[in-house]
């Protein structure tokens, strides 16, 4: 008896799916420290809040200069990173052959 799916696409559906729920699941502390951090950086003068908020890099500037009130936003913000890359690498991957 012949199966309607072909073992290769099976694979490829479930890691688009969980390529797809690790990216989700890496979006919300993501999400949630880098809107964390810029409070923190409103808190510190309206100049950081707006350079962390509209020019590139500064947010980095900010968490290496004032690494005492960035840093717990930073790290949620990492640990989000990691199931994000991880899963954009699966759902990448779900296609190729």
């Amino acid at each position: 008896k012949e199966s309607i799916f072909k073992s290769s696409e099976i694979r490829n559906l479930i890691m688009e799916t969980l390529g797809t729920i690790l990216l989700f699941i890496g979006l919300i502390p993501m999400l949630v420290g880098s809107i964390w951090l810029l409070v923190t950086a409103f808190q510190e003068s309206i100049l950081w809040g707006l350079g962390t908020l509209l020019v590139p890099f500064v947010g980095i500037i900010f968490v290496i200069m004032h690494w005492d009130a960035a840093k717990k936003p930073f790290l949620i913000w990492a640990a989000g990173f990691v199931p994000y890359v991880i899963g954009m690498i699966l759902a990448a991957s779900a296609g190729v052959q």
